[in-house]
């Protein structure tokens, strides 16, 4: 019997092609630096750069495609047109295909909803930004037309404010960037996911924006957060505001807010109306969440939810069980269902094709750059309009010296071609303005005619001048921003549609575990290095002496509760909030837990100080070794999570020397290495809620010397308060006599 052939025999045949593969897959071996540089760099740089992430002018490539197009198409101010044409029209300048235009189109419209300033007048079905399932009808449908405000998106365009590029197949122009007249980056909520980055933009009232780039003019460190008070979205609801995140998100471009529904009780059909939910929520993931609570039984008071959205606009109605307090069911739906939703921000915006993370004073700054320059570069090429038009009519007045003689050579030239050069040797002036005198009708070539356009000169010449001046002046430029923001805020602001809630109820979890945290009274004490213990007054009143490591010893001890919550301070500037309950109860003859291995420290994060917040009414008093003193609002470390790590919880200036929390006001004494002692009351330092401030100088300091430390005067020996009591501060203090000293004193930390 033959033997079949194997492949390696010869049974397959062999591809004599170089450029075909046979059936077998061939491996090609390739570094791996290589593949990330030839194939996954180039394709991640271009959808960074040319699709998913914003630019300074507010809009991602597809946007700003679109709405030129809509612009070229007469749509500013006319009647609308087919949704369809747009997108065909569109086409032109987007190769992507006519579905992510229209997606693009959809975004942008009034009726969708998701912007607080719409750029697409439309009419018919777009669907909403609150709703998941709800399809827009198709292009075919519907009509669109640009909004009024595009008049500030538009308005230097032909002025050569903004540089103009080919096309995808070089055929056509379009803009590189919109010529915004207002920070329209920070007004229009924006989104994108390109690869290895995403940015998140959230939107803020029109007003609030304008104001907040003015006072950035006029004073680059005012004050934003007192002017931009808080994002706004479009679909309304409430922000609960928490100075210390906004304050995060102002500096770093990156955080998150917390928004929840609007809601009202209707007491005759005892049910609850939402007529607002957070803009990052939709109304099917809600109605999902309670129809999954009332099924497992967690809520219980809930007979019936319906969608009621109509014409009216967004409606949910919950109908109650009898007896069913509602406050009380919307405390648990809130802390359960998306009701109660969080925004993150995550400012990444394109500047000069290189995406950058910016806190919001860094986003203003780059616009006012880049808009100054737009100014600059409109007002130069207007300055070039007019210096054309008066070196033309400096021709026209050499013409007036003898009109007759221009005629003559006119008619007196055999050839056409000759006409222009006899002129310019005939007067003496250049091409341009031979050109222009050449193509004066007949009728105008007369002395009251060129008189009127000679009268221009003086005029052109002043003008010129004032824009040449506009142009060098960064001031001027700056006041011409101003006014155009005034204009914009006079012309489209609108009132904010979030309502930014101060103060509020900060509801205890309804977890049941929870619910099942014993409460009972407890000690805690904590060593130098971090040993955390909570011994109950019965284990305390058994036990002996502590026991500490070596080299260790007592630092903190107070009485509190097994629910109360701890923040714990480190040297890495973070805070990290924990509650008792979550440490084991403990004896005095045990080291105790190590609080950088409980918490999770960082490698190499040390344990500071630690304190109970209480309700957050108080303040914490914080003394660095560079002699400032920091008074900083409880409520600032203030979150609704059980445990959080929170960065930037005090200054990175300077070392932290000492630390308390002040119920009330009272007075402190602090001492240096030198021995200098100063004692001053705490009404004069002024509360901030920004966690890392920095703080005042409190006492003088001489270059090699630093703050020791710093007590409650009632905790100290001094006997002399007035002769260390400060009347202003910062002081240099006065040096400790011996009977102020008494027992060697001891640092807090």
């Amino acid at each position: 019997m033959a033997k079949k052939k194997t492949p390696q025999d010869g049974g397959a045949k062999k591809v004599s092609n170089p450029n075909v593969m046979g059936l077998r897959a061939q491996v090609l071996e390739q570094p791996i630096t290589e593949t990330l540089e030839v194939n996954y760099m180039p394709y991640a740089m271009s959808v960074i750069v040319s699709r998913a992430i914003p630019e300074i002018d507010g809009f991602k490539p597809s946007h700003r495609k679109l709405l030129y197009t809509m612009y070229q198409m007469h749509l500013l101010g006319g009647a609308r047109t087919k949704s369809a044409n747009v997108v065909g029209a569109t086409m032109k300048l987007n190769p992507h295909g006519d579905a992510a235009i229209y997606d693009t189109m959809v975004r942008l419209s009034r009726g969708y909803g998701a912007l607080l300033h719409p750029l697409v007048d439309s009419k018919g079905n777009f669907g909403k930004v609150y709703s998941r399932d709800m399809a827009w009808a198709a292009s075919r449908y519907t009509e669109v037309r640009l909004d009024p405000i595009c008049q500030e998106l538009f308005r230097d365009i032909d002025q050569d404010a903004v540089d103009f590029v080919p096309n995808y197949d070089g055929k056509l122009q379009e803009p590189t960037l919109l010529p915004t007249t207002f920070p329209n980056v920070l007004v229009a909520a924006n989104q994108g996911i390109a690869v290895g980055m995403a940015s998140n933009l959230c939107g803020f009232n029109l007003a609030e924006v304008c104001d907040a780039a003015i006072a950035r003019m006029k004073d680059p460190s005012a004050d934003l957060l007192s002017i931009l008070k808080a994002p706004d979205f479009s679909t309304g609801g409430q922000l609960l505001y928490d100075g210390a995140a906004l304050a995060e998100i102002y500096r770093t471009g990156r955080g998150s807010v917390k928004l929840r529904a609007k809601w009202r009780y209707v007491k005759a059909e005892n049910l609850i109306e939402i007529y607002e939910i957070p803009y990052s929520t939709t109304v099917e993931a809600i109605l999902d969440k309670v129809a999954e609570l009332v099924k497992s039984g967690k809520v219980r008071e809930i007979s019936d939810m319906r969608d009621e959205t109509g014409l009216d606009g967004l409606k949910l109605a919950i109908d109650l069980k009898r007896g069913t307090d509602p406050d009380k069911l919307m405390a648990k739906l809130f802390q359960l269902t998306p009701l109660q939703d969080t925004f993150s921000c995550n400012f990444n915006i394109l500047i000069a094709g290189m995406p950058r993370v910016m806190g919001v004073g860094e986003i203003l700054d780059e616009w006012i750059a880049w808009r100054m320059d737009g100014v600059r570069r409109r007002t130069y090429y207007v300055c070039k309009k007019k210096e054309e038009k008066l070196h033309l009519l400096k021709g026209l007045k050499r013409i007036l010296l003898d009109i007759d003689k221009a005629i003559r050579i006119i008619r007196e030239t055999e050839e056409e071609a000759e006409v222009v050069p006899n002129l310019i040797i005939g007067f003496g002036i250049d091409q341009v303005q031979a050109e222009y005198v050449a193509d004066i009708r007949l009728r105008n070539i007369n002395k009251e005619y060129i008189l009127k356009r000679i009268e221009e000169v003086g005029t052109l010449e002043e003008e010129i001048a004032d824009l040449k001046d506009l142009i060098n002046s960064p001031k001027r430029i700056q006041k011409v921003m101003t006014g155009e923001l005034e204009n914009v805020k006079k012309k489209y602001a609108a009132p904010r549609r979030t309502e930014i809630v101060y103060e509020y109820q900060l509801h205890q979890e309804v977890e049941e575990e929870a619910r099942q945290v014993p409460e009972y009274p407890v000690h805690v004490f904590i060593s130098k290095e971090g040993y955390f213990k909570k011994i109950t007054p019965q284990s305390l009143r058994m036990s002996g002496e502590q026991k500490y490591k070596e080299g260790d010893g007592p630092f903190l001890q107070w009485e509190g509760n097994n629910r109360d919550e701890l923040l714990v301070f480190t040297d890495r500037q973070q805070c990290y909030k924990t509650r008792l309950s979550d440490f084991d109860d403990s004896k005095a003859s045990v080291l105790g837990d190590y609080l950088p291995t409980k918490l999770g420290m960082e490698p190499e994060e040390k344990f500071l100080w630690a304190c109970d917040p209480g309700d957050y009414s108080a303040h914490l008093l914080f003394f660095y070794a560079n002699g400032k003193a920091a008074r900083v609002e409880l409520s600032a470390y203030q979150t609704q999570t059980r445990r959080r790590k929170l960065t930037g919880a005090l200054s990175d200036k300077a070392p932290l020397v000492s630390a308390m929390v002040l119920q009330e006001d009272m007075e402190v004494a602090v001492c240096s290495t030198e021995g200098r002692c100063v004692v001053f009351h705490t009404a004069s330092l002024t509360p901030k809620t920004t966690r890392s401030t920095q703080g005042v100088n409190v006492i003088t300091l001489k270059p090699k010397y630093q703050l020791e430390w710093a007590r409650p005067l009632a905790e100290t020996t001094i006997v002399n308060t007035a002769r260390y009591r400060a009347r202003s501060l910062p002081i240099a203090g006065a040096l400790l006599r011996e009977e102020d000293r008494g027992e060697t004193q001891m640092s807090l930390l």
